[in-house]
């Protein structure tokens, strides 16, 4: 026994010391599992993906800018359908006087009335994010009860809230679907709670270590659990399926949970490189949300892996005996009337193949991506949604754009709204330089002091006194000197100068001219807040046109033209559209990087663990055809697709789905050393079916429920994608794979490489000491692991630690 063990591989000596310290495993994992379950509330969710643009991008700088210098208002467009004009008044006036509304707009042109409906653009006292923002609309809703409305915010959104109320639906079915396929596809009923145990686990310590990352976006918050679930329970599956077939070589259930666990160490951690590969290459794009879904998803591939080797062995020792008395008979089919069928189409469908590859090269690469969610064709809207097409629909789009110039200067704001105004698109143009005060007078006129006086109410000699001092302080002493009647200082300017000698107590106002300049100070307030910053002004546009697009992109062209006329460079876009046009100019970089990295990640990983040049290909080659026909279904369709859909699910798919094509290669490869080539690709998919069959099904079951449950754009398409990409790739390798190895077989082994030539050997008789492998026929088909000596007929490949010809039976016999 001892000689045994000093005999032991790496693998088997450690996994003799996890199964036998079992208890102190549950312990620890006991105690990580209470850590990171408290854990998990302290995990920051980021709603806003425009954070995770590069911060070079002019929408990024435009964002930090503004949330740094202005204040932005909570606003609504509220529609209200079939009311007469008199009572659209009525509605406006009632509309205004509601606490926490600032303002209301609507007249009887087409942009707020037409065909029995009403526009009101809603402005509120506080910002969109601000509770009493969400209580003023709730005034406003409450208000409209019983008429046809529709409500166009940003204000009260929450879609995290929401999303985690969809997911929770959607990881409830996934985990009923995922029971059921796992009873049908176990060899015991009491496989399936250590399944569920384990995976329960790596989800908890999953999510409750993201909080190392301080912050993780609504989008990985919202699909890491069930894509979790999806890529990595099959190495739960992988290590039971091994335990099972030691139990039945006879083996008691702590030497059988030995010997599989040293096994299944080796092939679920090859098995996790081709997965994690692909998410490494989704860390690596320019868009740094990719960075947070990769970084997320692989942890979630550690944890789940650290579950399954160090959690799991001990739950089959406490499950064996139930184990054992819950057996069932095998309830999935033989398939081998699928794999002769395939066998016998070899030389149909591999051309077939080639033909619909290079058209689905062609067709997804024509394929419309759409940088803004509310712009994907996805049908399963939440109301929000409904609503805004509505408003939209009606009249017209409300495309806002902000334009950052440097502050100071009234007149090149001036002249910016005015020519920005006039283009085609624009319907409205707000700035400092066209706030009106009264008829014909805006808040930057320049005015003298009997203007001020007239305008403020106050007395004409205290305004003397007032642009006197005001000169003063600007060091203007000519003008004031000349003559002071004739000295115009800008009311913006003048006013705020009078506020603040006001507060100090230097100027005082009687009771009528006190009311009258509070009144004007809540007013200007109101658009400093929004319009002006420490160092920045803020010109605000709204066009009628769609979010991206060339005759979009083309206005933000013209509009920053104009703007640089009069600022030079120091001028900033910011908006809805000039994201969208962000996230194209980064988009074609990330999808070519991603492409390209993943498949030579999965190449490499594939030929060190096939040691051929040509397997690599013939695997990649056939999920990658699964990656171009699934993005073609948009194409003929003719529907868009959102374009993180594409990114993180070509690279997920190309990293997971191989999976299945290696679990039938392996098989393939291990076969055709007793029998055919045909035969081997016939057994090969036969016994692979129940491997692929669940991973494949419970990933497509998770990406279809996401598809069809979510409301998100974002979440809904990645899932739907994902789940088509999966049912796509199972059917290649499940049909043409198999074809494809048969066919290719002497390309597999022209260009196998063979390291350690020296310890491979093929020999026909005689006897032989080895401590190694051994594949080929010893008067029968041999694959497995032997330390002892072989006599007799051997046609075999040996891998040997220690090999020598035997010569003492020989001098036995003299």
């Amino acid at each position: 026994m001892d000689q045994e063990k000093h005999t032991e591989t790496f693998m088997t000596k450690l996994s003799r010391f996890i199964v036998d310290k079992r208890k102190a495993f549950y312990l620890v994992f006991l105690a990580a599992f209470l850590f990171c379950a408290a854990s998990i509330n302290k995990v920051e969710i980021n709603n806003d993906i425009t954070s995770y643009l590069p911060p070079e991008t002019e929408t990024r700088r435009g964002l930090t800018l503004m949330d740094e210098e202005f204040v932005t208002l909570g606003s609504a467009e509220v529609m209200v359908s079939n009311i007469p004009l008199d009572t659209a008044w009525d509605l406006s006036h009632k509309l205004e006087i509601l606490p926490g509304v600032s303002g209301v707009t609507f007249d009887e042109t087409n942009d707020h009335y037409h065909d029995s409906a009403a526009l009101f653009s809603v402005t509120f006292d506080a910002p969109e994010d601000d509770p009493e923002a969400v209580t003023a609309l709730q005034a406003v809703q409450d208000a409209l009860e019983g008429y046809d409305v529709y409500v166009s915010t940003q204000v009260g959104r929450d879609e995290s809230a929401s999303l985690q109320k969809e997911m929770t639906v959607i990881l409830a079915i996934a985990a009923a679907v995922i029971v059921v396929v796992l009873l049908f596809t176990s060899k015991s009923y009491m496989e399936v709670p250590v399944y569920l145990i384990v995976f329960a686990a790596a989800a908890v310590l999953n999510m409750g270590t993201n909080f190392i990352f301080g912050t993780i976006s609504f989008i990985t918050n919202s699909i890491a659990v069930v894509l979790q679930l999806a890529l990595a329970i099959d190495y739960a599956i992988i290590f039971c399926h091994r335990y099972m077939e030691e139990r039945d070589n006879g083996l008691d259930p702590r030497e059988a949970d030995i010997a599989s666990l040293s096994k299944a160490i080796v092939e679920i951690s090859s098995s996790s490189l081709t997965t994690i590969s692909g998410l490494v290459a989704l860390m690596l794009m320019q868009l740094r949300i990719g960075f947070d879904m990769g970084i997320v998803l692989a942890k979630g591939i550690v944890c789940s892996m650290l579950c399954v080797f160090l959690l799991m062995p001990g739950l089959l020792m406490l499950f064996s005996r139930p184990i054992e008395r819950t057996r069932h008979k095998n309830l999935v089919p033989n398939i081998d009337f699928w794999g002769r069928g395939v066998v016998k189409l070899r030389y149909i469908l591999p051309p077939i193949f080639l033909l619909v590859l290079v058209a689905g090269a062609v067709l997804s690469s024509k394929c419309e991506y759409v940088f803004d969610t509310n712009d994907a064709d996805f049908d399963n809207k939440p109301d929000w949604r409904i609503a805004d097409e509505k408003v939209t629909d009606t009249f017209g789009k409300k495309n806002t754009i902000a334009v950052l110039v440097p502050r100071g200067d009234y007149e090149k704001e001036k002249m910016v709204l005015q020519q920005v105004e006039a283009l085609g698109p624009v319907t409205s143009a707000t700035g400092l330089a066209n706030i009106e005060v009264e008829d014909g007078r805006v808040l930057t006129d320049a005015l003298t002091p009997r203007q001020f006086s007239e305008l403020a109410g106050v007395d004409i000699e205290l305004c003397r006194l007032l642009y006197q001092a005001y000169g003063l302080s600007v060091e203007e002493y000519g003008a004031i000197f000349q003559n002071p009647n004739d000295y115009a200082v800008p009311l913006i300017d003048v006013f705020e100068f009078l506020l603040e000698q006001k507060d100090k107590g230097v100027v005082n106002l009687t009771g009528d001219q006190e009311e009258k300049v509070e009144d004007l100070r809540e007013e200007l307030d109101l658009g400093l807040e929004q319009l002006r910053g420490e160092n920045w002004s803020r010109l605000v546009f709204v066009a009628d046109i769609p979010t991206e697009g060339e005759e979009t992109y083309a206005l933000l062209d013209q509009i920053r033209a104009i703007a640089q006329a009069q600022y030079g460079d120091d001028v900033i876009l910011v908006g809805n559209s000039t994201n969208a046009f962000d996230l194209a100019s980064s988009f074609s970089g990330d999808n070519m990087k991603i492409s390209v990295l993943t498949a030579l990640f999965v190449m490499v990983i594939l030929l060190f663990t096939f040691k051929s040049a040509g397997l690599p290909i013939l695997l990649v080659l056939t999920i990658q055809g699964s990656i171009w026909i699934n993005f073609s279904i948009p194409v003929l369709t003719d529907t868009n697709l959102f374009f993180l859909s594409y990114l993180v699910v070509s690279s997920i798919q190309m990293g997971a789905t191989i999976d299945y094509a290696i679990v039938i290669t392996n098989r393939y490869l291990e076969l055709k050393g007793a029998m055919g080539r045909k035969e081997a690709a016939v057994a090969a998919l036969s016994q692979s079916f129940p491997t692929v069959l669940t991973s494949g099904t419970i990933m497509a079951v998770a990406g279809f429920l996401i598809g069809s449950i979510s409301t998100d754009a974002t979440i809904g398409s990645v899932g739907q994608a994902l789940g088509r990409g999966t049912v796509t790739s199972i059917f290649l390798v499940m049909t043409v794979l198999p074809q494809m190895l048969v066919l290719g077989d002497a390309l597999i082994e022209r260009t196998a490489i063979t390291l350690n030539r020296d310890r491979k050997q093929r020999f026909n008789q005689g006897t032989m000491r080895l401590d190694g492998h051994v594949r080929g026929h010893v008067a029968g088909f041999v694959d497995g692991e032997f330390k002892g000596v072989i006599h007799g007929s051997v046609d075999a490949l040996i891998e040997s630690k220690y090999q020598e010809p035997d010569r003492s039976q020989e001098e036995d016999k003299t």
